[in-house]
């Protein structure tokens, strides 16, 4: 054993442990380095080495983007995951998702989010491999996990869904290779890799990544490769996308139907539904006003947008104080299509999975949330009404009695006016949104707090709106009697012995004395200090809060305390017109009980101008002081032309006199008649502002403004490198200064007033509610298929003629053709309408197109909704998978919309000779009436063999015949022809595609051709008779022979005269005798022909020899050619070499180099 021959040491020439040893080489040679020993030897190298650096570094910048997107709550980030069937797609999304969150899902179905570290959570939505679902993803995916089989290789429908993605705006791409175990070569998995690498490469960009799996362990991908994966997810930079970043959407995770069931069964699920949608909102903020699309289902209105708890929160600063993740956020999973936990959230129902038995007692296996909640109501002994019924519950600490629910004949008009809304809006937007702040104290004012959070569910929809500006406080309504008047106030044990038939604004509080108008009471926070230094007089089964009440609202009554507008509840709250709100009317109150109810009617403006109160009423007697001089000079400092004068009384900086306008009346009193002193229009006398809320005076803004122009000189002249900012770095920090601002400006404005002004933020989780959905998205709702609902901008709602840039894809092999329908994909919509093509002939006219040009641009022209320019699409002739072939037909672009383009289109008007003079003719057939030859006087006419002419003027008589003038005199068999423009217009047809209200998604079919439709139908083309193909029989047509007079002939030369013969009209004796041979000369003559037949073959035989051997000889003539080609071929390049070579000693002689030693002899 010991004799056997070891293996000698190979040093590794390559890898982790030769680049270590190459590392250390250097750090000892780095001692006594020198840049300039490594600089280059030429100049021009050195430019060229610049320049390169230059380059390099210019292809990483890219135009600067406003980035929408908040850095403190992001939406989750969209993964999709794309590929043909039966690539591994499923698969992939398990195994991410096991990575994420340590659970495995059995039934993977929509949208997953997940939460993948402190700052980022992450939506994972397989796509389907349908042409409808790969549109949809590639307009709303950050990343696209694009998957492709290794061992069969790219597949059409990854080339189509990357042509989508060129025109819907590229996002971030990761190429993921499977299915490699089935290669067990290793040189062929190497080449494979190497193959797939550079075409995908080609169709993305050089050094796009590419992740390689390599085979499936217990029903998923290995470990180690999702976790390189995820880790390149996690810490992936997105840039943001034009398109995206002008528009509102959202992925919706959840759909449910609130359509009331008995609507549902009388229309027998024919009615259209009410549906909501849940999701994060995505893309720039969705203000309520404006409509949405659906792709596959249409345009919709939405009725109504709430914000609600975020389902996958990301970790706060307080929650996570280390660095990495805890395992508690990791197990966070928001799937609710999915069966996470075994529980599944249907369109209209919550289904609970529970795997095989199960038994109540077996607490060792783990159960999951469904069966959890199976079990839970299992051990519930009583209904929800008996817990209540049975349950204490105290409104305020310092309440005597419990609430009690008694039966009075208001509940049941109650009922109908308190409809709740979900219970998650309940939750969340009161307890958030409108307090502000969380009811989690013990005290008796946030008891009070909360449980008027319940008491706001039952306030109707039509409300009334004081514009109140400060937070919500309890509601409180005192009842009154028809019976008697009462002057004081009734006291209850509890609020709910109160009389809950009338109800008060949920923004203040409001008591009735008798039959007085409704006046504000403050609340308890406000009356608390006025509680302690009440006198103890009262009776101590009295609360605080309800001592001296009747006092205390009858003395605010009388003195109407001061308060500010909040301007934008007015408006945006309450329907109320603009005279209304600026006069202070406030909104009405519905009330069911009218007779109690009585308000003072406020004197309205008859003034059309009164709403301007800014506007002062002009008298012309004041107008006269502005003709005196004196007073013309006095404010002529105020104008650009004037002088450095002081400023006036009354007159601020900008040169405007101050009015008592709408800021005043934020001011004003409430609830008397001061307010109705501006319904006159007369305004108020104007009132000085404070010196604190004064601007800088004239002389102090001239001194900043020189301040500011004196440091842009000093820093372009002082220091001029400072004031050279990279024109990159500039926008990036204007971009930066401006979302600042913005952050700044609603920075103290509460949520519900900054969604109503700003709209609901990215980030937002939130549910919109739509009506008037088609049944048919609720019936055949599969959650395999994405619902995007996606904002439009006002722009985008109307409809019109759209100009766009077209190019036919040069893997389509089918010309297009006008007048037949495409289906575009351009912004949210997918839809099919009629182009017409033109191209722009000279910059004079748009000439309509019959077909698309090969390999070039063309416009087109369709009908369609309006969409922003440089907005990129893509359109396809049929979105059926029975296409063989690529079915992604044009891209391009949309151009400005520019509604004066005529496309016109050529037009060729034919007429025949009607009598012909010299020059002159009269033309038919090509008009009809005198009026249409007016309008052609002048035009330019030809006839088919190139004589040109004119139209003059049209003839009494036949209608439609004209003089027209030639260049030559034309025949009558000549066909005269005039080349005009016809004005034409596209059809207008729209037909949006609505494949998510069908059962077989991949289905839909639009508007068909004729041959489609006879194809499909097995029906025969009609022939017309006059159209069939038929011999064309033409009479041969003879020439008169020339004929020269006889006097022409005797003038011509004798070469130029015709030299015509007549032929011999009788035959000769030569032709008329008949020869008979005699025997002999009958033999002599046959063998005359048997010699003459053997001597023709026998030529035809030598020719043939004689072929052959030309043939032979001159194969061997090439094959010499070929051998003295090549020996002159080397003989050139000798001398060359020696040419070269001298040429080369005599430059380095006259360089001074060629000195050479002489050779000792």
């Amino acid at each position: 054993m010991d004799e056997r021959p070891h293996k000698a040491h190979r040093p590794a020439q390559s890898g982790g442990k030769a680049n270590k040893k190459e590392n250390a080489k250097g750090k000892e040679k780095q001692h006594g380095y020198n840049e300039k020993a490594f600089a280059p030897k030429s100049g021009r190298r050195a430019d060229r080495q610049g320049r390169r650096n230059v380059e390099r570094d210019q292809t990483r910048l890219h135009v600067p983007l406003v980035n929408r997107t908040p850095d403190d709550d992001p939406p989750p980030v969209i993964i999709a995951i794309v590929g043909p069937s039966g690539v591994g797609k499923t698969t992939l999304l398990k195994s991410l998702v096991r990575r994420y969150t340590k659970q495995t899902l059995n039934d993977a179905k929509g949208p997953i989010t997940v939460v993948s570290g402190k700052k980022r959570r992450l939506t994972f939505i397989e796509c389907n491999n349908d042409l409808n679902s790969m549109i949809d993803v590639g307009k709303i995916a950050d990343l696209v996990l694009l998957m492709v089989d290794g061992s069969f290789g790219f597949e059409m429908e990854t080339f189509e869904f990357l042509n989508i993605l060129q025109s819907h705006g590229f996002p971030k791409v990761i190429g993921v290779l499977t299915h490699l175990d089935l290669i067990k070569k290793a040189a062929t998995l190497k080449d494979t890799k190497k193959a797939l690498k550079k075409r995908f490469w080609t169709e993305i960009y050089q050094g796009a990544k590419l992740f390689y799996l390599s085979g499936v362990l217990n029903g998923r991908y290995p470990d180690t490769e999702i976790m390189n994966l995820s880790r390149f997810i996690s810490v992936m930079k997105f840039r943001p996308l034009v398109f995206r970043n002008t528009h509102p959407y959202l992925l919706a995770d959840r759909i449910e139907d609130l359509t009331p069931r008995e609507l549902v069964r009388t229309s027998k699920g024919k009615c259209d539904r009410t549906v909501t949608v849940y999701g994060y909102v995505r893309g720039t903020n969705l203000r309520l006003g404006t409509k949405v699309h659906i792709p596959g289902v249409g345009d919709l209105d939405m009725k109504s947008v709430t914000v609600l708890g975020d389902p996958c929160p990301l970790p706060t600063a307080e929650s996570e104080k280390r660095r990495k993740l805890s395992e508690k956020k990791k197990l966070l999973i928001h799937a609710p299509m999915s069966d996470v936990g075994g529980v599944m959230y249907d369109k209209d129902a919550v289904w609970v999975n529970v795997p095989g038995s199960f038994t109540r007692g077996n607490t060792d296996v783990l159960q999951g949330e469904g069966e959890q909640m199976v079990m839970d109501l299992q051990d519930v002994d009583a209904t929800l009404e008996d817990r209540v019924a049975q349950s204490h519950i105290r409104l305020f600490g310092t309440s005597s009695k419990a609430l009690t629910v008694d039966p009075s004949p208001n509940d049941q008009s109650d009922d109908d006016d308190e409809e709740t809304d979900d219970e998650e809006s309940f939750s969340d937007e009161d307890s958030n949104d409108e307090d502000g702040h969380s009811n989690s104290g013990l005290s008796s004012q946030d008891e009070s707090g909360s449980q008027d959070e319940g008491m706001d569910e039952g306030i109707p929809r039509d409300a009334q709106n004081t514009g109140r500006s400060n937070r919500r406080t309890v509601t409180r309504s005192l009842p009154s009697s028809n019976l008697k008047e009462r002057t004081d106030v009734e006291y209850a044990e509890s609020d709910s012995d109160l009389g809950e038939d009338e109800y008060s604004t949920h923004t203040g509080k409001r008591v009735r004395l008798g039959d007085e108008e409704d006046q504000d009471i403050p609340s308890d926070d406000e009356v608390e200090d006025d509680e302690a230094e009440e006198d103890g007089e009262e009776d101590d089964s009295i609360p605080k809060w309800k001592a001296n009440l009747a006092d205390r609202a009858q003395q605010l009554s009388s003195t109407p305390h001061k308060r500010r507008k909040d301007w934008i509840k007015l408006i945006y709250n309450s329907t109320l017109s603009p005279e209304e709100i600026l006069y202070g009317k406030k909104q009405e109150e519905d009330n069911a009980d009218g007779d109690d109810f009585f308000q003072v009617k406020k004197k309205e403006a008859d003034d059309p101008e009164a709403l301007d109160a800014s506007k002062e009423p002009i008298d012309p007697s004041t107008l006269k002081k502005w003709e005196d001089e004196e007073v013309l000079d006095s404010i002529r400092h105020l104008f650009i032309t004037g002088g450095d004068g002081p400023l006036g009384e009354g007159i601020d900086e900008d040169g405007e006199e101050g009015f008592n306008g709408i800021e005043n009346d934020d001011d004003e009193e409430e609830g008397d008649g001061s307010e109705d002193q501006d319904a006159s229009g007369q305004a108020g006398p104007s009132k000085s502002k404070p010196k604190d809320r004064r601007t800088l005076s004239r002389t102090e803004a001239l001194a900043a403004k020189k301040e500011i122009l004196k440091r842009k000189f000093d820093e372009q002249y002082d220091d001029p490198q400072a004031s050279k900012t990279d024109f990159y770095e500039e926008k990036k920090d204007e971009m930066a200064r401006q979302l600042a601002l913005n952050r700044a400006e609603f920075e103290g404005v509460d949520a519900e007033a900054r969604a109503l002004v700003e709209g609901y933020r990215p980030g937002q989780y939130v549910r919109i509610e739509l009506q008037d959905v088609p049944c048919e998205m609720i019936e055949n709702f599969d959650p395999t298929y994405p619902i995007i609902v996606g904002g439009l901008l006002p722009a985008e709602e109307r409809f019109g003629y759209v100009q766009v840039r077209i190019k036919r894809h040069r893997w389509y092999n089918r010309t297009l053709k006008t007048n037949d329908p495409l289906i575009f994909s351009l912004g949210w919509r997918r839809f099919q309408s009629i182009p017409i093509y033109s191209l722009d002939d000279h910059s004079i006219r748009m000439r309509m197109l019959k077909y698309t040009p090969e390999h070039m641009h063309c416009y087109a022209t369709f009908y369609g909704p309006v969409t922003l320019p440089n907005t990129g699409f893509c359109a396809f002739n049929s979105l059926s998978a029975d296409i063989a072939g690529f079915r992604v037909t044009a891209t391009g672009v949309v151009l400005d919309i520019d509604r004066s383009a005529k496309i016109v289109k050529k037009l060729k008007l034919t007429g025949v000779p009607y009598k012909i003079f010299k020059n002159t003719a009269f033309i038919k057939d090509m008009f009809s009436t005198a009026l249409e030859v007016a309008k052609f006087e002048g035009a330019n006419i030809r006839t088919v063999s190139g004589i040109r002419g004119q139209v003059k003027k049209a003839l009494p008589k036949p209608d439609g015949v004209f003089r027209a003038t030639f260049e030559d005199k034309i025949l009558k068999s000549d066909i005269v022809f005039l080349r005009a423009w016809y004005s034409i217009q596209p059809r207008k047809f729209y037909n949006p595609v609505t494949s998510l209200l069908l059962s077989e998604k991949s289905k839909w079919t639009g508007m068909r051709l004729t041959g489609q439709i006879r194809r499909d139908e097995g029906i025969k083309t009609p022939l017309n008779a006059n159209s069939t193909y038929k011999k064309v029989e033409r009479a041969p047509r003879r020439f008169n022979p020339l004929i020269i007079p006889k006097k022409l002939q005797s003038a011509l030369p004798y070469g130029s005269k015709p030299k015509l013969m007549q032929a011999q009209k009788h035959e000769t004796y030569l032709q008329k005798r008949a020869v008979v041979m005699e025997p002999e000369e009958k033999k002599a003559l046959a063998l005359m022909q048997q010699i003459r037949a053997l001597r023709k073959d026998q030529v035809a035989r030598r020719h043939e020899k004689k072929k052959e051997k030309k043939a032979e000889r001159a194969k061997k003539l090439e094959k010499e050619d070929a051998k003295k080609s090549e020996r002159e071929k080397e003989r050139k390049k000798d001398v060359m070499r020696i040419a070269g070579q001298k040429s080369k000693r005599e430059a380095e002689l006259q360089d001074g180099r060629g000195k050479t030693k002489r050779r000792k002899t």
